[in-house]
């Protein structure tokens, strides 16, 4: 989809309080209606194109009444700084996409040999904060600022070759994190429409997943559950007990065990 088509689409808050809704649920018209507080023609209006950019698509049960649902996954990057602006929008990577070997700068290492601990500590380069080859001057203080017309005080062109060198690197290291990101929002994807298909459960996968996750770290208890996935506890209950009847938990005394 093309990014500026799919920006000017998303610009209109009710169209994205529309795609918020129907991330959590499928809706008809009257539902979404009631949630934006807005007329159902207009909601008509929004739902319309956000169906012929392909974001949103419609089913019919058997009262024929019409519910929209969101088509399919779709991440959209925005990058501004004072050196560019970009937009791309791109589709989860394939779960089954191979990872190994495909991100080697994902293992970050701070490796600037201009890097100086506030503290003293030893440098990329061997010196300390305080020698004239460590320290940095602060900008803040004229007493510091380096005047730029001073030849003696221009940047060394092996200097401006290692930025350069870095640069590139990052910008390496951001084409590979932007696929990464694909990659574990596809996962992600994968994990919750396996927790659908398995379980059957109407309401957000999301949330179920949570819960579950809560059960294995904490102690499993509806109390601790609720308090890390910053739900009430009555809704927990409600989500345990039907993770039970599932047949994913078990519960043992006043705690829930993952079966």
């Amino acid at each position: 989809m093309d990014s500026a088509v799919l920006l000017d689409l998303l610009g209109n808050e009710n169209r994205r309080r529309i795609l918020r809704l129907l991330s959590r649920k499928s809706c008809y018209v009257t539902e979404i209606s009631e949630y934006l507080g807005v007329s159902p023609k207009a909601v008509i209006d929004h739902l319309r194109k956000l169906e012929e950019a392909g974001l949103i698509e419609s089913t019919t049960d058997e009262k024929r009444r019409k519910y929209f649902r969101i088509s399919r996954s779709l991440r959209l990057e925005v990058n501004v700084s004072p050196y560019g602006f970009g937009v791309k929008s791109a589709y989860p990577a394939n779960p089954g996409l191979d990872m190994s070997g495909r991100c080697p700068h994902l293992s970050i290492e701070i490796d600037r040999p201009d890097a100086v601990d506030l503290d003293g500590t030893e440098n990329a380069n061997g010196h300390t904060d305080g020698t004239e080859a460590g320290r940095r001057d602060d900008p803040a203080d004229p007493g510091n600022r380096e005047d730029p017309t001073d030849p003696g005080n221009r940047e060394d062109p092996a200097d401006l070759a290692d930025l350069a060198m870095e640069y590139d690197r990052l910008r390496e290291l951001d084409r590979e994190l932007s696929l990464a990101q694909r990659w574990v929002h596809g996962r992600i994807e994968a994990v919750l429409s396996r927790i659908d298909d398995r379980f059957g459960l109407e309401a957000d996968s999301r949330f179920y997943a949570e819960v579950i996750a809560a059960v294995v770290e904490t102690d499993g208890t509806p109390e601790t559950v609720a308090a890390a996935v910053g739900s009430s506890p009555d809704v927990v209950e409600d989500a345990l007990a039907r993770l039970r009847g599932a047949g994913l938990l078990a519960r043992e005394g006043d705690r829930f065990i993952v079966r």
